[in-house]
């Protein structure tokens, strides 16, 4: 108040007792402001906490995060847009929001399986369920800045939005390829990503020697005309190679799924059960149905029923047939349904091969939507696992029939099937014998005729028969080489 000399700081100690006492209490009050601080740090090291995410499907998710206001002078004035899904599109697709306003989005999910709205800024809606609706916060607009959905593949399929500030400053938020996709905690929408691990060959082999195959002995034929079976949709890691993991989505926990056995004539009643965080669905080329209801994407936790009865013989494909297909393919939702011929004779021994790719995002997490796009496979597998059956060789003896169930499920690449040292007296694709017994087919008399190769584009399906007359290792390959040298590739043992 004025009375009295000022004070210049804290006055010497009267003795040293007292003077250890107000010590010891200045260090206790640096020790507690430090702690303080650390708690707070440590709680949020990048100095502002994300906004919380609210549950999938909520009709009332206000999220924000940032801004692109940047030296822009907030006009006090607010801006609002609804954006829809149509197909795997925004729409609009393109939004004008004056310099300074501040910009509202309602999104409203619109399609068949869960979106959500990712910024550049970090704004975000959360995953929203089909019907469900969020209100996204994206701050005052000064620049121009970009938006994608951040499911696996969804972005590349087309769905961004383009937010243009009108008589902003250049755009410094609109991030593009890997640098957006690593905003926040969207590396995971399968966009490209530099940090991918690709095995060698050797690794591969190493690991497929740790893992137990995949059988690929055909089930035995049941007596029934009417099969039941139940597919849950699991999503899950796999490891590729020491220290090397992905995520996969299957049908019933593998890659490919249950093999299916009938007859001309048969039904099939399949329960699909969404146990996976997405949508998903399936498709059986075996079936002869109208696709709106049964291969329809279904949400998490919710299942369907599929009916259908096998009027054609063939090796016929099924998959996820959800946006995007080539996703849910390569990353493991594929499988094979044989509906064998009438008039088959018996072989004694019988296998099933599926031919599939791999596309490989960052570690541990799902394919690369843009590798897949790219076409060129990081690894290539039969039933699931590069080089499995050269480290557990498919038994044969000399003398035997052994006939091969083969099927391409790709998405993309050819298959040229083809067993080395064998030839095949028995070549039948898509409905159609080449060669059948060792006779050609097509009426022009040859005598003792045989084939090489069985050759598949994607998602076709067909069966070879070769007879081994020495024992030996018989490698079966993809004979486009290069493909085969990423792990399409195994043996088959044959003895005495």
């Amino acid at each position: 108040s004025g009375a009295g000399p000022a004070r210049r700081g804290p006055r010497p100690p009267a003795g040293g007792g007292d003077g250890l006492s107000r010590a010891a209490m200045a260090v206790m009050g640096v020790l507690l402001v430090v702690s303080t601080t650390l708690a707070v740090w440590l709680a949020d090291p990048t100095g502002a906490l994300r906004p919380d995410t609210s549950s999938p499907g909520s009709t009332d998710d206000s999220q924000s995060a940032g801004s692109t206001s940047g030296s822009v002078t907030p006009t006090g004035e607010t801006t609002e847009v609804t954006v829809r899904v149509e197909g795997m599109a925004f729409t609009p697709s393109s939004i004008e929001v004056p310099a300074g306003n501040q910009l509202i989005i309602t999104f409203e999910n619109t399609g068949d399986q869960y979106h959500d709205l990712v910024l550049a800024t970090g704004a975000e809606t959360g995953s929203i369920a089909p019907g469900a609706a969020a209100t996204l916060d994206a701050g005052v607009i000064g620049a121009d800045t970009q938006g994608w959905c951040s499911l696996p593949g969804h972005r590349q399929m087309g769905m961004t939005l383009e937010i243009r500030a009108v008589g902003g400053s250049g755009s410094p938020s609109s991030m593009t390829g890997t640098d957006a996709t690593q905003s926040g905690d969207h590396a995971h929408d399968g966009t490209s990503s530099a940090s991918a691990q690709v095995p060698s060959a050797t690794q591969l082999l190493e690991q497929a020697r740790t893992s137990d195959p995949h059988p690929a002995e055909l089930p035995a034929a049941q007596d029934s005309t009417e099969h039941h079976h139940t597919f849950r949709v699991t999503e899950q890691q796999d490891t590729l190679a020491p220290g090397v993991t992905h995520t996969v989505w299957t049908y019933n926990g593998s890659t490919p799924g249950p093999v299916l056995r009938g007859k001309v004539g048969d039904t099939f009643h399949i329960t699909l059960v969404n146990d996976g965080s997405m949508g998903h669905s399936i498709d059986f080329h075996a079936g002869d149905v109208a696709p709106d209801e049964p291969m329809r994407t279904i949400a998490p936790g919710q299942s369907l029923e599929y009916t259908f009865t096998a009027k054609r013989s063939g090796v016929w494909m099924y998959h996820c047939s959800t946006a995007p297909m080539s996703m849910h393919i390569v990353n493991g939702m594929y499988g094979a349904v044989i509906i064998e011929p009438d008039d088959l004779a018996p072989a004694d021994r019988e296998y099933v091969l599926v031919q599939g790719e791999q596309y490989l995002g960052a570690e541990g997490d799902v394919a690369d939507a843009t590798r897949i796009a790219g076409l060129v496979p990081d690894i290539m597998t039969f039933n699931g696992r590069a080089f499995q059956y050269d480290a557990h060789p498919l038994p044969a003896r000399v003398g035997e029939k052994v006939r091969v169930w083969v099927l391409d499920a790709g998405p993309n690449q050819p298959l040229a099937f083809h067993v080395v040292g064998a030839q095949f007296d028995t070549v039948w694709s898509e409905g159609h014998a080449s060669v059948s017994g060792g006779t050609s087919t097509d009426g022009v008399t040859r005598g003792e005729t045989g084939a090489q190769v069985l050759p598949l584009l994607p998602a076709q399906g067909g069966f070879v028969e070769f007879t081994a007359h020495e024992p030996g290792r018989y490698a079966f390959v993809n004979h486009a080489m290069s493909l085969a040298e990423k792990g399409a590739h195994g043996f088959f043992e044959v003895t005495q």
